[in-house]
């Protein structure tokens, strides 16, 4: 069995170098590409990076969850429906990329998912630059265990060349070892533990502080330079001084720079928000991951008003990893005032089912605070039933997904505007 995975991984490396060469012309050496893995942030960094070359004159791709993009023309590119994947395959990604290429892309700002990294689907391409954003549970169904998931990452990191930039947040627990024993040129940000790389020294690695946050957004220091971002909560902080880091390491001019962040909106379906006629804040997010759901409800919690409640709408998807069902019905029941459980995109599996596993955790006491509500659609309007002046509510787990597929059928589906029709 070792030998025929074995096989298959050399079988789509093979692929991937095919399409480079023979039939694309290697399009990577061409353009100054950037790549971002991760569990969280992938999506808001390529996404802010892409916003921040184009605004700053150059002609740019993007290849992540929510789209595609060519010189601002947009390409649709959901999810995949057997295997999830912010990435494509080697064929259609070495097109996309020979299609940026041809049509003068200076920069690709891309997201590299675990799966791509682990079937060779980046073999070849030639990375100017990486970014790790954290590592945290998720997609265990496919990698088995955190240390395969670990390894699928740090593989992306082993690929960049010496000249290339390795940006890594020691922040986080793994933030160091992914620039353990690697070629690239090594570089850290965060808000805590920024150890000086050997290359730069202790004043030319980026370390950020917060000096507010509230629901006007983030007024922020990077490397003590001032800047302010209509961005809200912590982790959008931990994204943007990546974004800022990365932007200075590729020789952007960064008060330019500082400008375009604080014009800079959130993306859809990142902590995307509104408030109603009678006073409720409504947001929608994409955290589908516990550690995703944990940052966006603390955030929440650190910036609402004091008498304020929390009320979450939340699933888990089918088809996906189920040991993280019962972590993230803990983390929303105990992090919200009343938690709706309700349908993801529940795919092939019985939603009662995987419900059912989220609640498999909770003591009596977090029990009272959840309700069970199978029906997205009904579970959206019981929330809005419940909140009260001031009261926050959130839906999460689909964020930019227009969409919800139940056996196999895609329905029409959004939260944002359930959310508006029942506010």
């Amino acid at each position: 069995m070792q030998n025929l995975f074995k096989n298959l991984k050399l079988k789509r490396r093979a692929i991937a170098m095919l399409a480079r060469m023979h039939f694309f012309g290697n399009p990577s050496a061409k353009m100054k590409i950037v790549g971002v893995t991760g569990t969280n942030g992938k999506t808001t960094t390529v996404t802010l990076l892409y916003k921040i070359a184009t605004s700053l004159g150059y002609k740019a791709g993007l290849i992540g969850t929510v789209e595609n993009i060519i010189n601002g023309k947009v390409v649709v590119a959901p999810l995949g429906k057997t295997v999830p994947s912010t990435t494509p395959d080697p064929i259609n990604l070495y097109k996309l990329l020979n299609e940026m290429a041809e049509k003068g892309c200076e920069y690709v700002f891309m997201e590299v998912s675990s799966h791509a990294l682990d079937q060779s689907r980046v073999a070849g391409i030639n990375f100017v630059g990486g970014i790790f954003t954290n590592l945290t549970h998720d997609h265990l169904d496919y990698h088995k265990n955190f240390e395969n998931y670990f390894a699928a990452k740090k593989k992306f990191f082993k690929m960049l060349s010496k000249d290339a930039f390795a940006l890594s947040n020691t922040d986080d627990g793994y933030g160091s070892k992914m620039l353990d024993g690697i070629k690239a040129r090594k570089f850290s940000y965060g808000f805590f533990k920024v150890f000086p790389t050997p290359q730069m020294g202790e004043k030319e690695d980026f370390h950020g502080e917060i000096k507010k946050l509230d629901f006007n957004g983030l007024q922020l220091f990077f490397n003590g330079i001032g800047i302010n971002s209509k961005l809200l909560g912590k982790f959008n902080a931990y994204n943007l001084l990546a974004v800022w880091s990365a932007s200075k390491l590729l020789g952007f001019d960064i008060k330019d720079v500082n400008k375009i962040i604080e014009n800079i909106e959130p993306p859809k379906g990142r902590f995307e928000h509104f408030t109603s006629k009678n006073g409720v804040l409504a947001i929608v997010d994409y955290a589908h991951s516990p550690d995703a759901l944990e940052k966006i409800l603390i955030a929440v919690k650190e910036i609402k008003p004091l008498n304020s409640r929390i009320i979450s709408i939340f699933g888990c998807g089918g088809d996906r990893d189920p040991l993280k069902r019962r972590v993230m019905g803990k983390i929303g029941a105990e992090l919200s005032d009343i938690a709706i459980f309700t349908s993801d995109n529940p795919r092939s599996e019985n939603p009662d089912e995987i419900i059912s596993q989220m609640k498999k955790d909770l003591n009596p006491l977090l029990i009272k605070k959840v309700k069970t509500i199978v029906n997205r659609h009904e579970a959206i309007i019981e929330g809005v039933k419940l909140v009260q002046k001031g009261d926050i509510i959130l839906c999460a787990g689909k964020g930019h997904e227009d969409y919800q597929e139940i056996k196999g059928v895609k329905h029409h589906f959004d939260d944002m505007e359930e959310l508006k029709k029942a506010l």
